[in-house]
């Protein structure tokens, strides 16, 4: 895969806008366009996962949106159209202190959309037309998904997938979506395997069949292995193939002038040293005054998820004021709220702290259907899940990355760390977990006697319980399983 395309089709979506037409990556650049400028503050650019609403929030600014124009695959849209979890870029303007802007634009496309081909449960996985697709604890599945997990889909079933790609272009989803039937179907990637006398080429595992597509943006209208292109059709012939009716060259990069405030998070894409690096196809460099969270700057390597934000340099470059190194998000738990302190942003659930960020993800999937929902719309009694990791580790309480409230429902989950073993019982976050009578899972789903799962489990695995709460710091399973990390 060629990886300085993996800015993805966002960035070049607006070039495209920008620039009024496609360019090759065969060597030749497009004119770099200028992002739009507005409002107070400086030029900014900020591509990833919408947070919340109210205008809307991306990487931790919240931007005010009353003057910007929306796009959806290129098409006009509307902010009601976008939904928690879409990866979007957003040009404007941000404002001195870095957590609040003004969008000018606002753009979103999908990584792939068509159906499921596979559903690997073991492996957290699904394919969509020939796209590998990782399900991981930050993917938040639409609420005509249930359950609202790879449970709730089924192979032929049509899926909108939202993403990151990895630097093996595999795509890390962070929103899905059901789609009805006749939905066109689309697909971005690197072209590989072209066969131009059969009007054949490869993006992934798919092959598209282009005999009778419109080419665009294409110099000479010739389609080149390594080119990055978005392929739509409306469905797939008997042996597989998508069949294209139009495939789009999309062109790389969006440069903004020297001093534009950059804010992008994604996989490293490139790695030639802790300050040399590619995010997402955008190249970023450090130095002494860059500030680490997550971890630390040895921890930086290929496929090592990241958001960094800097200033651009005269050449084009993320200069890194901070890389934040987003670790796994193996914690989450499901249950109904003890407490709410609106003014900590934290919550209390199970008897163990949840604490939220701005870089929390917040969704109303409850028949209220608040939106934006805030931790001030939450309350005692409401029947959250709550996705992140223990911070500060060996806290006992949990740095929220999703938090969704839902329809209250007897059933309590928790997944998370082993603190304590004493059979037959558990301790996770200070919860006790009583497993007598409970159906005991191993990591691909197999059946397990009580002692085998006991002879498995020590401190520090990674286990999820799921039954009742019989009190307040107590769950009685029903089903216990260990779990892998992702």
């Amino acid at each position: 895969m060629n990886i300085r395309i993996v800015l993805l089709f966002l960035i070049s979506l607006a070039c495209i806008s920008a620039c009024g037409g496609g360019g090759s990556n065969n060597g030749i650049e497009p004119p770099p366009p200028q992002p739009p400028v507005g409002g107070i503050g400086r030029t900014g650019i900020a591509m990833g996962p919408i947070t919340t609403f109210g205008s809307i929030a991306v990487n931790g600014v919240h931007y005010d949106t009353a003057s910007a124009t929306f796009s959806d695959d290129g098409n006009a849209a509307a902010e009601s159209d976008l939904k928690v979890g879409q990866i979007v870029l957003v040009q404007g303007s941000i404002d001195d202190n870095l957590s609040t802007g003004t969008a000018d634009t606002v753009t979103f496309d999908d990584a792939v959309t068509g159906p499921v081909d596979s559903i690997d449960a073991a492996l957290s996985q699904l394919v969509v037309l020939g796209q590998t697709v990782l399900v991981r604890p930050s993917t938040s599945f639409d609420d005509n998904i249930a359950p609202a997990s790879l449970e709730g889909l089924a192979e032929f079933d049509v899926v909108e997938i939202s993403g990151f790609f990895t630097a093996t272009g595999q795509i890390e989803a962070t929103r899905i979506e059901k789609k009805p039937a006749g939905t066109q179907f689309e697909v971005h990637g690197t072209v590989s395997n072209l066969d131009t006398g059969n009007f054949m080429f490869s993006i992934g595992a798919l092959t598209v069949d282009y005999s009778a597509a419109l080419l665009d943006n294409f110099p000479g209208g010739q389609i080149s292995d390594e080119d990055f292109v978005e392929a739509k059709g409306m469905g797939v012939s008997a042996t597989g193939e998508l069949l294209a009716t139009k495939v789009e060259l999309e062109s790389l990069g969006v440069v903004g002038d020297e001093g534009t405030h950059v804010e992008i998070e994604g996989f490293i894409t490139r790695f030639a040293s802790g300050a040399d690096f590619d995010v997402s196809g955008f190249p970023v460099t450090t130095g002494g005054g860059t500030v680490y969270e997550g971890g630390v700057a040895a921890d930086l390597g290929l496929n090592v998820k990241v958001e960094v934000e800097g200033d651009l340099n005269a050449g084009g470059v993320l200069v890194a004021d901070k890389v934040d190194i987003r670790r796994g998000k193996a914690v989450r738990a499901t249950a109904l709220v003890d407490a709410v302190d609106a003014g900590t942003d934290s919550l209390v659930m199970l008897g163990f702290n949840v604490t939220t960020d701005p870089l929390t993800r917040f969704e109303d999937k409850s028949d209220a259907d608040v939106r934006p929902l805030t931790i001030a719309d939450i309350n005692a009694g409401d029947y959250l899940e709550v996705r992140g990791s223990e911070s500060p580790a060996g806290s006992g309480q949990i740095l929220a990355t999703i938090v969704e409230r839902e329809d209250v429902d007897p059933r309590t989950i928790l997944q998370g760390y082993v603190t304590n073993v004493a059979e037959p019982t558990l301790t996770i976050l200070g919860v006790t977990i009583e497993t007598t009578g409970a159906v005991f899972r191993d990591v691909d789903d197999s059946i397990l006697t009580p002692a085998e799962f006991f002879n498995l489990v020590d401190v520090n695995s990674l286990v999820k319980a799921d039954g009742v709460e019989s009190s307040a710091t107590t769950i009685t399973a029903t089903e216990v399983e260990l779990e892998l990390e992702f």
